[in-house]
C-alpha cells in the first residue's frame, strides 16, 4: 500500500480556534496611548471588532480607560451600546433609512457625511450630538469644499448643530512620506473652520505614528490594536494578539509520489508526510495561500501544500519529528510563529482582510480579563 494514514475520532470538537490575548489588546492599547498623548485613543471596532468579537474587545478597552469606539453603522451602535453604557460610540455610517431613530434611542453620535445627511440630523434630531466627516483626499465618505459651498448657498443652519467632532481619513498613512499626508491636513485645516467649533479626529493607527500634527484631539485605531503592523513597512511595535489554530486531522505518510489536492498542483515525492488540517477557506484562510503560506507546527514552520480546500489545509510535515506532532494536535496558521502581515502579504492581500474574513464556524477563545475579572472559558479542547 503507498499510503497509511491516522484519523481523527474527536468528530464533535472544534477543528478551528481563534485565539484573542485580551492582555495583549490592553498593552497595544497602552502604548497607542503613550504615543498619541495628548490626543485621545478611540478604538475602531467595526466589523465585530476586524472579526475579534466587538462585546468582548470594547468591553477590555473600556476598563482600560478607554471612552471613545467607532463603529461602522448605527446597527453595529446598537448592538455594541449594552456592553460600554458609558462610553462615546461614533456610528461612520452616515444616516441612511432608520439609522437617526437609532441614534437618538441608543445614545449614538452618528458622523454625517453628506449635505443630505445635515439636513436631516438637523430636522429629525435637533440638539443632538453629531460628528462631520470631511473628504480632504480620500474621495470617498465625507463633506467637500463644494458641499460647504452649497450648505452655505442654501442657508443650512450649521450652527445649530451639536457639534462634538470633526474628523477625517488619511489615504496613504501607512506611507509616512507619502506628500497627501501633509496635504490632507492642510485642507482639513482649511476647511474646519467653516465648521462650528469642535474636537478633531484626523488619524487612524498609521496616522498615529506620523506625528502630533496628524493627529487632532483623537486618534481612532484599528488594527494596530490588534496587533497588525501600523506602517506598510518596517518592524511592528505592537504585540500579537490573535493566533488561528487548526486540529490536525489526518496524518499521512506518503510511500510513493503522489499529487496533492484539487487540480493535482502539487506533487509529493516519497518518502514523505503530510498532515490535513481542519481550517480552509469557509474559515477564511485564503485560497491563494495553497502552495504559497506557511503553517507553524511543533515550533517549525511547514509549508501550505496543494490548493486550500472550503474545509481542510494540507501541510508538508516531513520536518517534524513523529514523536511532535500526533492526530489531534494543534498547528498555527495565523498568529503563534506565522506573523499576520507576512501572511497578508503571502494571500495577496492586507491584514485587516486576514481578520474580517475569519468565518462564524471557528471558535472564539479568550484569554486575559474583561471588566477586572478573568475572561471565563466557554468551552475545552
Amino acid at each position: 500500500m503507498p499510503l497509511t494514514r491516522t484519523t481523527s475520532p474527536m468528530r464533535s470538537r472544534p477543528t478551528a480556534i481563534l485565539d484573542v490575548d485580551l492582555d495583549a489588546l490592553a498593552a497595544n492599547y497602552a502604548l497607542l496611548v503613550r504615543i498619541a498623548a495628548p490626543a485621545n485613543v478611540a478604538g475602531v471596532v467595526k466589523a465585530d471588532a476586524y472579526g475579534l468579537g466587538a462585546a468582548q474587545v470594547a468591553r477590555r478597552l473600556a476598563w482600560e480607560g478607554c471612552g471613545s469606539f467607532f463603529v461602522a453603522n448605527a446597527a453595529e451602535g446598537v448592538a455594541l451600546r449594552p456592553h460600554v453604557p458609558e462610553a462615546t460610540i461614533y456610528s461612520l455610517g452616515g444616516l441612511p433609512p432608520g439609522a437617526s431613530a437609532d441614534c437618538v434611542n441608543h445614545d449614538l453620535v452618528p458622523v454625517l457625511n453628506s449635505v443630505e445627511d445635515v439636513r436631516s440630523w438637523l430636522a429629525e434630531a435637533p440638539g443632538r450630538p453629531a460628528a462631520i466627516q470631511l473628504d480632504t483626499g480620500m474621495t470617498r465618505a465625507g463633506l467637500d469644499a463644494g458641499d460647504l459651498d452649497r450648505l452655505a448657498v442654501e442657508g443650512v443652519p450649521l450652527e445649530r448643530l451639536s457639534l462634538v467632532l470633526v474628523l477625517t481619513h488619511f489615504a496613504c498613512a501607512d506611507e509616512p512620506a507619502h506628500p497627501l499626508n501633509a496635504r490632507q491636513v492642510e485642507v482639513f485645516d482649511r476647511l474646519r473652520r467653516r465648521l462650528p467649533a469642535a474636537a478633531t479626529s484626523i488619524a487612524n493607527s498609521a496616522g498615529t505614528l506620523l506625528g502630533p500634527g496628524y493627529r487632532g484631539d483623537l486618534v481612532r485605531t484599528g488594527i494596530a490594536l490588534y496587533g497588525g503592523r501600523p506602517a506598510a513597512a518596517g518592524p511592528n511595535p505592537m504585540r500579537e494578539v490573535v493566533r488561528l489554530r487548526a486540529r490536525v486531522l489526518q496524518l499521512r505518510d506518503v510511500d510513493d509520489d503522489v499529487t496533492v489536492g484539487y487540480g493535482a498542483t502539487h506533487r509529493v515525492r516519497a518518502p514523505a508526510r503530510i498532515a490535513i488540517v481542519g481550517a480552509g477557506y469557509a474559515d477564511g484562510y485564503p485560497r491563494s495561500l495553497g502552495g504559497r503560506g506557511h503553517a507553524s507546527v511543533a515550533g517549525r514552520h511547514v509549508p501550505v501544500i496543494g490548493r486550500v480546500s472550503m474545509d481542510v489545509v494540507t501541510l508538508d510535515v516531513t520536518s517534524v519529528p513523529r514523536d511532535e506532532l500526533r492526530v489531534g494536535d494543534w498547528v498555527s496558521l495565523l498568529g503563534g510563529g506565522v506573523p499576520i502581515d507576512a501572511l497578508a502579504e503571502a494571500a495577496g492581500t492586507i491584514a485587516y482582510e486576514l481578520l474580517t474574513r475569519i468565518g462564524p464556524r471557528v471558535e472564539r477563545r479568550y484569554a486575559g480579563a474583561v471588566d477586572g475579572a478573568a475572561f471565563p472559558r466557554t468551552s475545552t479542547d
